[in-house]
């Protein structure tokens, strides 16, 4: 399966705390669209937020954010791990 990196800019800031809130609801909607979210990163200086995710797809993948809490993401990459 595919793997994809988004990116979310969220105004007015991202907490790491708000965050954690979120993936967990992603974590809670993500196996009825056979995707599993992975890990995240927070820039809360930034407001950013970056996603790793095995998904069938870039669209299944914001299907889970926005069904879990609306936090659709701005890009989605299908990336490649490197050792």
């Amino acid at each position: 399966m595919p793997l994809y990196m988004d990116i979310h800019t969220v105004r007015g800031g991202a907490t790491v705390d708000a965050v954690a809130q979120a993936h967990a609801a992603d974590l809670k909607a993500q196996g009825a669209h056979d995707v599993r979210y992975l890990r995240y990163w927070v820039s809360e200086a930034e407001g950013k937020i970056f996603c790793l995710v095995d998904a069938p797809s870039a669209e299944a993948a914001n299907t889970v954010h926005r069904e879990a809490h609306g936090l659709v993401a701005d890009d989605v990459f299908e990336v490649q791990e490197g050792l």
